[in-house]
C-alpha cells in the first residue's frame, strides 16, 4: 500500500476531499462529526456543572482525572481486542454504554440529584467508553475507504473532530446558559445514535492481516516487544508524555480561569481554541514541507507555553480567546505530528496497539498532569500553576536531541509499500 501518496500530496480540495465521495464513509463521518460535537457540550457542561458544585480546585481538575484515569486501566488491553474481535460488535457496545452514561448524569442533573461523587463516577464511565471505542474507531478506517484515500480519510476525521471542537463548546455555553447542563448531557446521548445507526446496519467481514495470537495477554506482549524494537516509536511516545503531563493544565485549570467571564464565556474561549485548532490544520500541511518534523513539534510547543502564560494575565474575554485560540493551534500541531509519525510507522497489523499505547501515554500524561496541576491551585494559585507548567513545557524540550522524530522522507522511504 502506497502511504507516501496521501502524506505529500499538496492540500488541494479535491485530494482532501475524495473519501467523501465514498458513501460509507461519509455517511460515518456525517454521524461522527456529530457525535463529537454532543462530547464537547458534554465537556464543557461537566466542568461547568462541577465548578457549579464546588470552588475547590482539586474537585474541578478531578473532572479530566476522571476523563483520563481510565485509559491507565484499559487502553491496552481495548487495543488488543480491537486487533482481535468483530469490531462492529465491540464499537455498538462502547457506543450504547456511553448513551447508557450520559443519559443518566442527565437525568439526575435535571432532577439535582447529582453530587460532586457522582458526576465524577459517571465521567468516569463515559471515559471508559471512549477509551474502548478508541483503538478501534481509528482502525476502521481502511475498511470505509480504498486504500490510496486512507490517509485524507484519516486527515477527514482528525477536521471533523475539530470542527465538532469549534462548535461543541460554544453549542454547550448556549444549551447550559439557556436549559441547564443536565440538558447537555441529553443532548450528547441523542448524539450518539447516528454512529449506532450506521453500525448496526453495516455487515463489514473482519479479517486481521497477519494476527497468529488468540489471546489478549499474547496480543499485548507482540504489540509492548514491537514497540521496544522500534526507535521512533520510543521517540514519540516520550515527546507524548512530555506534552501531556506539562500541557495538561490547560484543560484541568481553564474551567477556573473562565469562570469570571461566565458559561458563555468559557463556551467561547473553548470555541477559540477549536478555531485555533483549525487554522493549524491549515497551516500544517504546509509547515511539514518545509519543516522538518521536530522543528513543527518544538516550534508548536512554544506557541503553546506561551498561550498558557498569557491566558492567566489577560484581562479580557478577547485577549483570552486569542491566547486560546493559539492553545489550539499548537495543541492540533503537535499531536497530529506525533501521531503522523507514528501511524505510518507501524504496519497494519499491530497498528491499533501501538494506537492504544498512544492513548494510554496521551490520556495518562493528561490524567497525572491534572492531578499535579489541580494539587498545585489548591495550594497556590491558578496563575502560578499555569505559569509553572508553561516554563515546564520549555524546560522539556531540552530532551528533544535525545528523542528526535525522523525527517518527513524517513517515514515516506521506510513505508512508501506495506
Amino acid at each position: 500500500m502506497d502511504h507516501s501518496a496521501p502524506v505529500t500530496a499538496t492540500a488541494s480540495q479535491d485530494s482532501t476531499l475524495a473519501p467523501l465521495a465514498e458513501p460509507l464513509f461519509r455517511s460515518l463521518w456525517i454521524a461522527a462529526v456529530i457525535s463529537y460535537t454532543g462530547s464537547w457540550m458534554q465537556n464543557i457542561a461537566t466542568g461547568w456543572l462541577m465548578t457549579s458544585l464546588t470552588s475547590s480546585p482539586m474537585w474541578v481538575s478531578m473532572v479530566q482525572v476522571a476523563l483520563s484515569l481510565p485509559v491507565l486501566l484499559i487502553a491496552l488491553p481495548a487495543g488488543a481486542l480491537a486487533d482481535l474481535v468483530d469490531r462492529r460488535k465491540f464499537l455498538l457496545f462502547t457506543q450504547s454504554s456511553m448513551v447508557a452514561a450520559a443519559l443518566t448524569l442527565g437525568i439526575l442533573t435535571i432532577t439535582s440529584r447529582c453530587t460532586p461523587t457522582l458526576l465524577l463516577a459517571l465521567t468516569f464511565l463515559l471515559g471508559a467508553g471512549a477509551v474502548m471505542n478508541e483503538p478501534a474507531w481509528q482502525a476502521l478506517m481502511p475498511d470505509l475507504v480504498s486504500p490510496p484515500k486512507l490517509g485524507s480519510a484519516i486527515a477527514l476525521n482528525s477536521a471533523g473532530f475539530n470542527m465538532a471542537r469549534a462548535v461543541g463548546p460554544a453549542l454547550g455555553g448556549l444549551v447550559i446558559a439557556a436549559a441547564g447542563s443536565g440538558t447537555a448531557f441529553l443532548l450528547n446521548a441523542v448524539s450518539f445514535f447516528g454512529v449506532i445507526l450506521f453500525l448496526y446496519k453495516w455487515k463489514p467481514s473482519f479479517h486481521p492481516a497477519g494476527q497468529v495470537t488468540t489471546s489478549i495477554s499474547g496480543a499485548l506482549l507482540i504489540g509492548l516487544r514491537y514497540t521496544r524494537q522500534e526507535h521512533r516509536i520510543t521517540a514519540v511516545l516520550v515527546r507524548l508524555m512530555i506534552f501531556s503531563l506539562f500541557g495538561s493544565a490547560f484543560w484541568a485549570l481553564l474551567p477556573l480561569v473562565a469562570s469570571r467571564f461566565g458559561a458563555t464565556g468559557y463556551g467561547a474561549m473553548l470555541a477559540s481554541f477549536g478555531i485555533g485548532a483549525l487554522v493549524g490544520a491549515l497551516l500544517l500541511a504546509r509547515a511539514r514541507r518545509t519543516l522538518s518534523f521536530d522543528a513543527v513539534a518544538i516550534s508548536a510547543t512554544v506557541i503553546f507555553a506561551v498561550g498558557l502564560f498569557g491566558l492567566v494575565r489577560s484581562d479580557s474575554l478577547l485577549s483570552s480567546s486569542i491566547f486560546a485560540a493559539a492553545a489550539g493551534l499548537a495543541y492540533l500541531s503537535i499531536l497530529a505530528t506525533l501521531n503522523l509519525v507514528i501511524q505510518f510507522v507501524c504496519p497494519g497489523w499491530v497498528r491499533a496497539r501501538i494506537l492504544s499505547m498512544y492513548v494510554l501515554v496521551l490520556q495518562g500524561g493528561f490524567a497525572l498532569g491534572s492531578i499535579l496541576w489541580g494539587a498545585l491551585a489548591s495550594h497556590t494559585s491558578v496563575r502560578f500553576s499555569m505559569t509553572t507548567a508553561a516554563i515546564a513545557l520549555f524546560c522539556g524540550l531540552a530532551l528533544a536531541p535525545w528523542y528526535r522524530l525522523r525527517q518527513n522522507s524517513s517515514i515516506h522511504g521506510a513505508h512508501g509499500v506495506e
